[in-house]
């Protein structure tokens, strides 16, 4: 098996531009064909392999994965997020939807390609998330990441949320509920290694496709535990 996944990171063509591997793990040609070239335009190389191989995602480093989110791929993004080389690797689900990723959720899942699969969002992914993958954090305070958000307004009322970027200063969801421009509201996440928290803020910013902005609230210190969280994403 390590041998097979050896050779075929052998057959990589030599190239300067290549600085990051992104594992395709049992995905159909068709998509690997067109994952692949969305990829390399960024100088990101591919690796196609089974879930069985994928394995390898423990003990081999690979910046990025792409991998259905079916029964089953929980086991590869364990392997992946315990790994020492991969526990910082972005992982892409393929197929469902937002409620569908929630149930991956612990594994941090940072950003989704929807089936049918386009070309040409694939590329928008790929190119909105791309230097994450080439480690160029620095120029990328946003991380994007799938989770679930508890949100509290001002009102009382309740709802939940899916993550799809946070910084320290902030972050955007989705939801079907309504809110108002600078609204004031206390959201509630986990991510990854870091405890679920509560941080105060008010929506920056909301468009009718049911996506809104949260502003954090500068004074509230619990804000500290999520940059340093971001902080250490990016060292490592």
């Amino acid at each position: 098996m390590d041998r097979a996944l050896d050779t075929a990171v052998a057959s990589f063509p030599a190239s300067s531009k290549a600085t990051a591997r992104v594992a395709f793990v049992d995905l159909k040609e068709s998509q690997r064909v067109v994952l692949g070239d969305c990829f390399r335009q960024y100088g990101i190389e591919s690796v196609a392999m089974s879930a069985q191989e994928a394995e390898c995602l423990y003990h081999r480093k690979f910046e990025a994965c792409v991998l259905r989110l079916v029964p089953g791929a929980e086991t590869v993004m364990q392997g992946a997020r315990t790994s020492p080389s991969n526990s910082r690797i972005v992982i892409y689900g393929l197929g469902g939807s937002a409620q569908d990723a929630m149930r991956f959720s612990k594994f941090g899942i940072n950003a989704i390609f929807h089936e049918p699969l386009d070309r040409s969002a694939a590329l928008k992914l790929v190119r909105a998330t791309r230097m994450l993958v080439t480690h160029e954090f620095r120029r990328y305070a946003r991380i994007p990441v799938m989770t679930e958000v508890a949100v509290v307004c001002a009102d009382g009322r309740r709802f939940s949320a899916t993550s799809m970027e946070v910084s320290s200063g902030g972050m955007s969801l989705k939801s079907s509920e309504s809110v108002t421009s600078d609204q004031a509201i206390e959201v509630s996440f986990a991510l990854l290694t870091l405890p679920r928290l509560w941080i105060r803020g008010s929506v920056s910013w909301k468009n009718p496709k049911g996506s809104f902005g949260v502003k954090f609230d500068l004074s509230d210190e619990r804000r500290g535990a999520l940059k340093a969280w971001i902080d250490a994403y990016i060292e490592n």
